[in-house]
């Protein structure tokens, strides 16, 4: 499975992982709603589960994916701080549409 961060995204799952909650736990995507052909998507602290991929990212940073989930595959985790501060997570290869 694949994952891409981009720089913003990087910094801040970084300062994420050194708090203490951390200790021990990965950064994990998963989906909050399905709508036909793409998926919305979040972010949360867990430790891996039997049915996880560890994706190893080019920011160093390892991301849990479920591979059940196949629209996990293939996304990317980005942080902007303009027009609003967040995360957005979007996945090209599976479409998508433009509200965030």
């Amino acid at each position: 499975m694949n994952c891409k961060i981009n720089r913003n995204a990087a910094k801040v799952i970084n300062k994420m992982l050194e708090t203490e909650e951390a200790q021990g736990k990965l950064i994990r995507v998963y989906v909050t709603e399905m709508h036909g052909n793409h998926a919305h998507y979040a972010l949360r602290l867990d430790t891996p589960t039997e049915h996880d991929e560890i994706v190893k990212t080019d920011k160093g940073i390892d991301v849990l994916l479920d591979t059940r989930e196949d629209f996990l595959d293939g996304v990317w985790i980005q942080y902007y701080y303009v027009p609003q501060e967040g995360f957005v997570i979007t996945n090209s290869s599976k479409g998508h549409h433009g509200h965030h």
